[in-house]
C-alpha cells in the first residue's frame, strides 16, 4: 500500500502548516498544545458529580438509603482529585511565568473553594428542579424531572460550570458547558448568570450568551436565543472579549419557542415574549411581546386598562 504515495512530503508540509498557524496565533494563544484538559475526562467527571449531588436519581443502580452517604463521600473524593488535575493543567498555561507551586496551590484554592460551595449549588439545583415540576403540566413528579429532563442535565452542568469559570477555570468551564452541549442540545455558556428557579421547557435550541444575565423564576422554551447583535473590535479587528452584549432578562419572564432576544437590552420584570419574535429593544416591566400581525408594521407599546398594567407590544419580525 505504501508505493502508492509518499508519506515524508505531506508529513513535512502538515509540520510546516502547524508551525505558521501557531506562530500566527502566538498572541491569541491562551494554552499550549500539551496537556491539555480532556472532555472525555471532564464528562466522566461531570457524570460522578452529577451522582453525588442526586445519588439516588442520577448515581448508580446500587445506591440507596444506607449507602448514599459513602457513596457521596467516595464519589466526590475521587471526583475531586480528577477535577484538580483537569484544572492544574488549565493553569500551566494560564500561569506560564509562575513556580508549579503557585499552580498547584491556585489548583487546590479553587478545587476547595468548588468542594465548599456545592452544598449552596445543590439548593439552588433543588429550585430549579421544582420549578420544571411546577411548570409543566407533564410532569408527574420531581423525580421525573430529574431522571428525564435534558434541560436539567442542561443546567446541572451550567450551576457546575458557572461556579468553575467564577473561581478562575474559564477553559475548564467552557468544555463542561459543551458536555452539556452536545448531550442536550441547549449550549448555555458557562459565563452566563442565571438565578434560581430557572426551567427550560423542551429545549433543543435554546442559546444563552457568554454576558445574559437571567433573573428568578424565568421559564424559556426550545429554540431561544439569548445572543448578541453586535461585535466590537480593536484597531485591528480583533473582537473585545468580556464585553455586556447579550441581554438581561428580570424575575418571572417567559420567553416561549423560536423567540431571538439579541443585545444589551433589558426585558422587564414580568413580562411575557411570544414566539418566533425578534427583539432587538429593551422592553419595560409587564409587557407583553407578540409577532405583529401584518408584514413591516411598526413595533408599539401601549397601556392596558388591566389592573396590574401589563404593557402590550407587537414586535415585527
Amino acid at each position: 500500500m505504501e508505493s502508492y504515495w509518499n508519506l515524508d512530503p505531506i508529513v513535512a508540509q502538515l509540520s510546516d502548516i502547524r508551525r505558521a498557524w501557531r506562530a500566527g496565533q502566538e498572541r491569541h494563544a491562551e494554552y499550549g498544545a500539551e496537556g491539555f484538559p480532556s472532555r472525555g475526562d471532564l464528562a466522566k467527571i461531570m457524570q460522578s458529580l452529577c451522582g453525588a449531588l442526586f445519588p439516588l436519581r442520577l448515581g448508580p443502580n446500587f445506591v440507596r438509603l444506607h449507602n448514599e452517604d459513602a457513596f457521596v463521600a467516595q464519589t466526590l473524593h475521587t471526583g475531586l482529585h480528577r477535577l484538580y488535575g483537569q484544572i492544574r493543567l488549565e493553569l500551566i498555561y494560564a500561569m506560564a511565568d509562575a513556580p508549579q507551586t503557585a499552580v498547584d496551590a491556585r489548583a487546590a484554592s479553587i478545587i476547595k473553594s468548588f468542594a465548599e460551595q456545592l452544598p449552596s449549588l445543590r439548593i439552588l439545583l433543588d429550585t430549579d428542579v421544582e420549578a420544571a415540576f411546577r411548570g409543566d403540566p407533564a410532569a408527574r413528579s420531581v423525580d421525573e424531572v430529574l431522571i428525564c429532563y435534558p434541560s436539567l442535565l442542561a443546567i446541572i452542568h451550567h450551576r457546575l460550570a458557572h461556579l468553575l469559570h467564577e473561581l478562575g477555570a474559564p477553559l475548564v468551564a467552557r468544555i463542561i458547558s459543551e458536555v452539556a452541549h452536545s448531550k442536550t442540545g441547549i449550549d448555555i455558556h458557562p459565563g452566563a448568570k442565571i438565578g434560581e428557579s430557572f426551567f427550560i421547557d423542551h429545549g433543543t435550541g435554546v442559546v444563552i450568551g457568554e454576558t445574559a444575565i437571567v433573573g428568578r423564576h424565568v421559564r424559556l422554551y426550545q429554540g431561544v436565543t439569548l445572543g448578541a447583535r453586535s461585535f466590537p473590535a480593536d484597531e485591528d479587528g480583533t473582537l473585545l472579549k468580556d464585553q455586556p452584549r447579550h441581554p438581561i432578562i428580570e424575575d418571572d419572564v417567559v420567553i416561549y419557542s423560536g423567540a431571538t432576544i439579541l443585545g444589551r437590552v433589558i426585558i422587564g420584570r414580568g413580562s411575557e415574549i411570544g414566539g418566533n419574535v425578534w427583539l432587538t429593544k429593551s422592553v419595560p416591566a409587564g409587557s407583553h411581546v407578540s409577532q405583529a400581525r401584518e408584514q413591516n408594521s411598526i413595533a408599539t407599546i401601549a397601556q392596558t386598562t388591566a389592573p396590574h398594567r401589563r404593557a402590550r407590544t407587537s414586535a415585527a419580525g
